[in-house]
């Protein structure tokens, strides 16, 4: 990936082994309704959280590409990375009016200056609001909402399965493997810090939510041991349109696309969420990337890693004319303590 130049990495230090003990610890002795276990489980979680920086909001953001097509013609929904086989993967609804009801997806590749290498069409998944990315050897595994619900589809589970350029995946496919790791919940969809190893999935049970799991504990289908479990903090009613996780910190972004009520340059705003209380540190911080841009709607976060170390938060937004909608990817490197 060729991008302007950047300060040192940010690397993330992963809690230790008497963290995990103290998370233990916590889990098995906590009782259903005890205000000293509830304290005492927030607290063990919050020392299993990696230590880490955060992002400095308010700093400048820097052009990965603009104007890029992807295999359909809709805005972008969102993004993410598999750093170490450098592929970018762009979610969007499929080209056609059903589409948004049915959850149908389209999921382009593209290399890191947004040529498109590949898709697939995914027939019954969701929104494509935010989806995880995980390498596996040479493969990538994708994550994504499955088995929607509602006039705009929003999944019930989430789904993994590998990215095969050219096929069509439907929510019956034996190619997939379904989790629920939160029974009854809905609106739900998944987001991976590639550096941390850690599956977050927000959804809605009642009023949305955000919960970080190992990765690994998922893949197992081991959902009792969360590393957080936070209550999202509301923005005023604001349009959410994506996340990230990177270490301790939860990453939101809100707005809506340019328009009468709307215009130049925009109401995109991002926010920094700490994720061992739940509370908002940083934000809503409002951003000018991008601001040239025709139509302007942001569309999802994501996390990368440079070969180099350095870590970037990766801001998604569509531009162009209806029925030629185009991708664009801006970043942020500045970590502070």
């Amino acid at each position: 990936m060729t991008q302007r130049s950047s300060g040192p990495a940010g690397r993330a230090m992963v809690g230790g082994t008497a963290a995990m003990v103290a998370l233990a610890l916590a889990l098995s002795g906590c009782s259903a309704g005890g205000a000293d276990s509830d304290a005492g489980l927030k607290a063990a979680r919050a020392a299993a959280l990696p230590a880490s920086k955060r992002f400095d909001l308010p700093k400048p953001s820097y052009d990965l590409f603009r104007h890029k097509k992807l295999k359909d013609k809709t805005v972008m929904q969102s993004l993410g990375f598999d750093a170490r086989n450098k592929r970018l993967f762009v979610a969007q609804l499929k080209n056609g009016s059903a589409s948004d009801k049915n959850g149908d997806l389209a999921i382009s590749q593209l290399d890191f200056a947004g040529n498109l290498k590949g898709y697939m069409y995914l027939k019954g998944f969701g929104h494509g609001v935010s989806i995880g990315v995980e390498p596996s050897g040479t493969s990538t595994y994708l994550w994504a909402e499955v088995d929607p619900t509602g006039a705009s589809a929003r999944g019930t589970q989430l789904a993994r399965f590998k990215f095969t350029s050219g096929k069509t995946l439907t929510n019956k496919s034996s190619a997939l493997t379904k989790y629920k790791p939160v029974a009854g919940s809905e609106g739900v969809t998944a987001s991976i810090d590639p550096v941390n190893n850690r599956l977050a999935m927000r959804y809605k049970k009642g009023s949305w939510r955000v919960t970080v799991f190992n990765l690994a504990d998922v893949k197992a289908k081991k959902y009792g041991n969360p590393v957080a479990d936070i209550a999202q903090p509301s923005q005023n009613g604001e349009t959410f349109q994506g996340y990230a996780v990177y270490g301790r910190y939860l990453y939101t972004a809100y707005g809506n696309a340019y328009g009468k009520t709307n215009p130049s340059p925009g109401n995109t705003k991002l926010s920094t969420i700490d994720l061992s209380t739940g509370k908002r540190v940083a934000g809503p911080t409002f951003s000018k990337a991008g601001a040239t841009l025709t139509y302007r709607e942001p569309e999802g976060l994501g996390i990368f890693r440079t070969g180099s170390g350095e870590v970037r938060l990766f801001l998604g937004f569509a531009s162009g004319a209806e029925g030629d909608r185009r991708s664009n990817l801006f970043y942020k490197n500045v970590l502070i303590p």
